[in-house]
């Protein structure tokens, strides 16, 4: 199951190469997956033969990653709705964003050169239980990618966490730093993944 969480999807055949065992233990271990709903398979066209059965993670697995203590998180977000209002909890996001931004502007400096401050950034991420990772592209670009959300349930309860963690990334990595978000676990995806260009070029 990590290794379908860390590459997305993946056959029999891949991750039987990966875990250093046969095709067919593989598919009986999906199998029994299959029926407690935790992966779930597309046919995928090759070539020549059959079609491939690709293996991804259902959401019901995405239960058995780290979740921030979900329950607890959504139970205080309604609360603090119900207390505060929603403009009580806005101002509530917006002072944990400004102490987000200070903790990785400690560990990504300003300073460093860009790809390096992204590696740190990237590094504090997944301390976190983000997985993340960078992918350098030939245009200059980078792919910053978390193929885990471990406060999922809590921006389910409240998107608006989505909105401010995407500001929390632009005011880490700069303001002139372009910033889109092409892939969202939220709309469905298998992670997150940010498009960043240094220098406010577009992507």
């Amino acid at each position: 199951m990590k290794l379908l969480k860390h590459n997305g999807s993946m056959d029999a055949h891949q991750l039987a190469s990966e875990l250093g065992v046969t095709a067919m233990a593989v598919r009986q271990h999906l199998y029994d997956l299959q029926e407690q709903r935790l992966v779930t398979f597309t046919e995928e066209s090759r070539a020549m033969g059959r079609p491939a059965k690709m293996w991804a993670l259902t959401s019901e697995a995405n239960r058995l990653f780290p979740d921030g203590y979900a329950d607890l998180t959504v139970s205080l977000i309604e609360s603090m709705k119900q207390a505060f209002g929603d403009e009580g909890l806005e101002r509530l996001l917006e002072i944990h964003n400004r102490r987000q931004v200070m903790d990785y502007q400690s560990k990504a400096p300003a300073s460093l050169p860009f790809k390096e401050k992204l590696l740190a950034f990237a590094e504090s991420r997944t301390a976190e239980g983000y997985m993340a990772e960078i992918i350098e592209n030939s245009d200059g670009s980078y792919y910053f990618v978390e193929k885990h959300c471990p406060i999922c349930e809590a921006a389910r309860a409240c998107t608006d966490i989505c909105r401010k963690e995407l500001e929390m990334f632009q005011h880490v990595l700069g303001d002139d730093v372009d910033i889109t978000r092409g892939e969202h676990i939220l709309k469905g995806d298998n992670r997150c993944l940010y498009r960043i260009k240094p220098g406010g070029t577009s992507v």
